[in-house]
Formats: structure tokens, sequence, C-alpha cells
């Protein structure tokens, strides 16, 4: 059998907490082909079934991305149809475009989906706050940890919308591609990173 690589983008950032969080929800699945592995450099990408873009600095973790030369990697993993998860910081690097503040840091962005995003939305780190959040693809509400999070401000067709909060977008899905404002490797409930690898291993069955 195939191994499934789950790449975690690890310059900058939340990633031992998504390592931690992916492996245990391997584990849960029965998945013993699973394997979380770390990208730090160009040259992973490829062999990763499904990548992973963690909160932290987005203007650091883009840099960094374009230094390794790492995004023209992930551009075409998510050409390919590999399933590409951004969390906070990742939500804002996945965007196609960025409202006034993100444009005057310079910040890169990946263009890999079609929404407009602004950063700390809810406020500084003194405003971090967590919410239960209803998830489009969830039965029951989702205890969402929000710090310094991001938000959508406009999502093109295709772009599902999959959450709001306070009349905000904060998760969403373009294919292949899904970005969240809040921190769900903060919590022990790993819906979503079963869902995240659920999607991974139907694209997995389609290529």
């Amino acid at each position: 059998m195939r191994v499934m690589k789950i790449g975690v983008i690890a310059i900058q950032g939340n990633v031992e907490e998504h390592v931690r969080a992916l492996e245990k929800t391997l584990a849960e699945q029965g998945r013993e082909e699973g394997v979380v592995v770390k990208i730090r450099h160009r040259g992973i990408i490829e062999s990763c079934d499904a990548i992973v873009i963690p909160g932290g600095e987005s203007t650091t973790i883009g840099r960094l991305l374009e230094r390794e030369g790492i995004v023209p990697e992930l551009t075409e993993a998510a050409r390919a149809g590999k399933a590409i998860l951004g969390t906070c910081a990742g939500l804002v690097l996945l965007a196609k475009e960025g409202e006034v503040e993100v444009a005057k840091t310079g910040q890169p962005l990946l263009g890999l989906m079609d929404v407009k995003v602004k950063r700390n939305a809810f406020g500084r780190q003194k405003e971090s706050f967590e919410a239960l959040l209803s998830l489009s693809f969830l039965k029951e509400p989702f205890h969402a940890v929000f710090i310094r999070a991001p938000i959508i401000t406009h999502a093109a067709d295709p772009v599902e919308v999959l959450a709001t909060l306070k009349g905000h977008i904060v998760a969403a899905r373009h294919g292949n591609i899904m970005a969240l404002s809040f921190h769900p490797e903060l919590t022990e409930d790993r819906r979503i990173h079963h869902y995240f690898i659920n999607t991974c291993i139907q694209g997995r069955n389609k290529s």
C-alpha cells in the first residue's frame, strides 16, 4: 500500500500542534500507512499527498516560502489537485488579494483561492477569543480558537463558504483548498483534521 504523506509547512508558526493533531487523526482512522512530515525547504512537497499551512506570522512565512523556493511547489500542488489546508496565517497566504493593511506590509500572497482577506480582523493578541462555530460539513458546532484572526471579506465563485461569525466569513473551500480563520489544532476536537484527511484520500483516489 502506498504511503500517505501529509506535509506541514514548518518554517514558522503552529507547526508541532498541527503535526500532533494530524498524527492522532491518522491513528484514530487506523491509517498505519500515513505519515506526517515537516516541510522546511523545497523538494518535499512533490512527494506529499496533502499540505498544511499553519498559523503564525503570515508576512514572515510568506517571505520564507519565497526564499526557500517553496512557492512554485505549492502552486503546482494546488494545480495538481492536492488537498491544502491553511489556518489563520495560512488563510491569508492562500488568498488572491488583501485589504489595504495587507498591502502595506508587502505581504506575499500565493493567490490559490479567489478570496480577499483582512488581517487581524477581530483585533490584536489581547482580543483573542473562543466561539462555538457552525461549519457546513459538521453536524455539531466546533469550539474554535481565534488568535489575531483574519477574515475573508470577499469570496468569488466558485468558492464555498463553510462558516461565518458575526457576519464575517471565517471558513471557506475552493475545490481542493480549505482555509480557516481559526486554529483547529489547538483543541482536542479533531473533526476538521478528519475531514481534511478524508478530502486528501478522495483526491488520491481520483489521481
